[in-house]
This record gives C-alpha cells, sequence and structure tokens, in this order.
C-alpha cells in the first residue's frame, strides 16, 4: 500500500487547536491552562520533545492573552523551527541564570485555577506553587477530559491511514507460518510488517497464543504457538504522528464448535458497539451494547475491561468507553471498540477496531475481516 506523507499541520490548525482549549477553560472556570512536554503539547503545537526533560518547558493558554512556551534557551531555536512555532510567543530561560519559575509566574493570573497536564512532573508543579503560590491547579484529565478527543478533518484523514497500515500488516501477518514459531517470532514480524507500511513508531505488538490469549495484556514471550491453538494478536503504533491499535484473533488450524462459539458471541457484541456509536450516544452506551450480548451469551464475568479507549497523537486517551462514563460522543471523537472474552486457562477473544464518530453513526478505521481467520 501506497506510504505518502501527509502534508504537515500548520500554523493555524495549531492556533486553532489552542485557541479551543482556551475557550474550553473559560467554559469551565478556568484562569487557563499550562500544557508540560507529551502528547497535549504535540497536539496543541506540533513540538515534540522528551516528555523526560528536567527542564522546565511549559505553554501557557489563557483567554485575553497570546500563548507563550517557556523554554529553555539551550531548546528555543528548535521550538522556534517547530511546525507551530509561527502561532506562539517564546519565552526563554538560561540554565545557571534565570529561575525558570520566576520566568512563568508572571504568566498566572493570581488566585486564578489552572488545568495542568496529567504528566507535568511534580518538580515543576512544586516550582510554579513556590513561586505563584496564590495560583491553584487542578488535572487537566479531570478539568478538561475532552480537550484532544474531538478530531479535525486533517487529524481523521492520519487517523484513517494510520489503521489502513495496521490493516495492511493483519492481512500479510496472515500468510505466514504460526504453527512451530514462537510468539515473540510473530511479534517481531508484526513490528518488521508496522514499519514497513509507514508506521514510524511501534507501541506493542500482543501475541497471545492458547491459555496465553486469556490474559488480554500478555506480552509476546517464547511459548511456541501450536497446532489447535487460538491466537489473539493486537498490534499498534504511529503512524506520520497519530496511532493506530487493532486485535484480531485467529486460529492454527480450525477451531472446536466451543471455540468458533465464543468468537461468534465477540463479533456479535462487537458489531452491537459500533452500531451503537452516533452522536448524542453515551460512551457508556456503547460499552452496555457490547457487553450485554457477552453477558445474554453466559460470559459476562469474563468480558474484564473497557470496551474502548480515545486514540490520537497516543494509542490510549479518551474518551474511555466504559461504565459510568456518561460523556456524549461528538462528531470527530475517535476511539476504539475491543470486547473480548478471557477463559482462564484455554484462550481468549478478542475483536477490535478503531471507530470515528460521523453524523449519522460511526466509521471503521478498520476493515480487515472479523471472521476467525484460520492460519498454518
Amino acid at each position: 500500500m501506497p506510504t505518502t506523507t501527509p502534508p504537515p499541520f500548520t500554523a493555524d490548525d495549531y492556533r486553532e487547536r489552542m485557541a479551543r482549549a482556551v475557550r474550553s477553560a473559560a467554559d469551565a472556570g478556568l484562569a487557563g491552562v499550562l500544557i508540560a512536554p507529551g502528547p497535549d503539547l504535540v497536539h496543541l503545537t506540533g513540538y515534540r520533545l522528551p516528555a523526560e526533560t528536567e527542564r522546565l518547558t511549559l505553554l501557557v493558554l489563557a483567554p485575553g492573552r497570546d500563548p507563550v512556551l517557556v523554554v529553555p534557551t539551550l531548546e528555543a531555536g528548535d521550538a522556534a523551527r517547530s511546525i507551530g512555532a509561527p502561532a506562539l510567543t517564546l519565552r526563554d530561560w538560561t540554565d545557571g541564570k534565570d529561575d525558570p519559575y520566576a520566568v512563568a509566574a508572571p504568566l498566572l493570573a493570581a488566585g486564578g485555577r489552572y488545568a495542568v497536564s496529567d504528566n507535568t512532573w511534580a518538580l515543576h508543579l512544586l516550582g510554579l506553587t513556590r513561586a505563584c503560590p496564590e495560583a491553584r491547579y487542578t488535572a487537566l484529565g479531570d478539568a478538561l477530559p475532552m480537550l484532544r478527543a474531538v478530531k479535525d478533518a486533517r487529524e481523521l484523514e492520519r487517523l484513517a491511514a494510520a489503521g489502513a497500515a495496521a490493516d495492511a500488516a493483519y492481512e500479510e501477518v496472515l500468510r505466514l507460518r504460526f504453527a512451530g514459531r514462537t510468539e515473540r517470532d510473530v511479534a517481531h514480524d508484526l513490528a518488521a510488517l508496522l514499519r514497513r507500511f509507514g508506521h514510524e513508531q511501534v507501541d506493542f505488538t500482543i501475541v497471545g497464543s492458547g491459555p496465553n490469549g486469556a490474559d488480554p495484556h500478555h506480552e509476546a514471550g517464547e511459548r511456541t504457538i501450536a497446532e489447535g491453538d487460538m491466537v489473539v494478536m493486537d498490534f499498534g503504533g504511529l503512524k506520520d504522528g497519530y496511532g493506530s491499535d487493532t486485535t484480531r484473533t485467529v486460529h492454527v488450524g480450525g477451531p472446536t464448535p466451543a471455540e468458533q462459539h465464543v468468537h461468534d458471541v465477540v463479533r456479535e457484541a462487537q458489531q452491537a458497539g459500533v452500531d451503537a456509536v452516533r452522536p448524542g450516544a453515551t460512551c457508556e452506551d456503547v460499552d452496555r451494547a457490547a457487553r450485554e450480548i457477552i453477558e445474554s451469551a453466559g460470559y459476562g464475568d469474563l468480558f474484564i475491561h473497557r470496551t474502548g479507549h480515545g486514540i490520537g497523537v497516543t494509542t490510549h486517551e479518551p474518551p474511555y468507553i466504559v461504565a459510568g462514563e456518561r460523556q456524549p460522543l461528538v462528531e470527530g471523537m475517535c476511539f476504539s471498540v475491543e470486547p473480548g472474552i478471557y477463559l482462564p486457562g484455554r484462550f481468549g477473544v478478542r475483536i477490535e477496531d478503531i471507530v470515528a464518530v460521523t453524523a449519522d453513526g460511526g466509521r471503521r478505521l478498520n476493515t480487515t475481516d472479523r471472521a476467525l481467520a484460520v492460519v498454518e
């Protein structure tokens, strides 16, 4: 399949995302938003740097003022050259000369309440608290959980391309031999195929054969796959900065009636979850639709995780498709629908597609056959 690189996002794209964040903050009664290195910063500015940096880098978004990125002087050049830099004012600080928190403090309103990126280092939050003790802070995930949840058209194009690349990897791996090879061998094949079809980053390649398939997050190991095994494959990563994540369950040699029945139940549940996707439905409506199928078949206690998670610049992000999440679905949201049944000591089955909310329902971004494929 073609692996053409999409055009980069523009400064205007980032300005609109930051403006939307400011509007959301104001609607939530916040004085602003403070964004540390990580996925929120990538989404809002296009600036990607290691999240584990000990030097303060902080995007400050507040109503009535231009966005400001506080950045170490030694990294200011990279920030200025980043795609979103024209949408920002840079305020740099120098090692050994400036207190970075004193540089950031004048950007905060005394007494203001700010949402702070969930992955902000405690070191940095404590430094801000010392420099501006009158400000108050709350977790961004609590205050604005849907900040990155609604994707624009260009983001959806990238997510669709990532899904298509993961689908191509699945189609290719079906051609390979499973029996007599280890889970790690197949996981290695999946990772290589994801890269072949354009992924710059592989986040996970779960391969759970036989009883290992009953562990939803099993790490591919040295177990040799044998004739008669069910094999759960869950894999994904980032292509052009946006995530893929798909799961298919295959059988080596051909299933027993009992194995086929469990797979049929999961397939029906997954379809029911996708059918429940529409604007105005809630996240828990989708979870309930899938879960009811599995419960009615007598396997309710064996579906042990949420039905899905959002995806974007990371492979797991809000919204979460789980009981108790009453967030209404909005056109442009994108998330997985991935019910499963896990029989301890025997096998597991999971089927997963990424689904985008459209004006009249849900659009699958993974289109490979969801039937139980038989492999050698």
